[in-house]
């Protein structure tokens, strides 16, 4: 569509995602060093899978078996925690089933 002096706008292209991804055996992201899954790579993995939330937890408890086997081989003693590794892994992938506050429903009057 040409703008008011006849020329049409400019389309800035944009930006490239750049893939949050697990730098192995210490399985730490790429991109921002923090434990993976990050924050942004947890969002893209959502979108990814936003469809089939089942496979996503497959996926990452697969992730989990692979990262317990590098980091227990990295550092056997103690090792990491299996609770954390779990939460780290796998617990954020289940939709939010917890029960929903009823509404306040206000006092009879008597």
């Amino acid at each position: 569509m040409p703008t008011s002096n006849g020329t049409s706008p400019q389309i800035r292209p944009r930006p490239a995602v750049r893939p949050h991804i697990p730098s192995r055996p210490l399985w730490l992201c790429r991109i921002c060093a923090a434990p993976w899954p990050c924050q942004p790579a947890r969002l893209l993995l959502l979108v990814e899978y936003r469809t089939d939330r089942a496979a996503l937890s497959i996926y990452m408890a697969g992730c989990l078996f692979d990262a317990t086997a590098d980091l227990l081989t990295l550092n056997p003693n103690p090792g990491p925690s299996p609770k954390d590794l779990f939460d780290r892994f796998v617990a954020w992938t289940a939709r939010d089933s917890r029960p929903r506050a009823a509404p306040r429903q206000p006092p009879p009057k008597t």
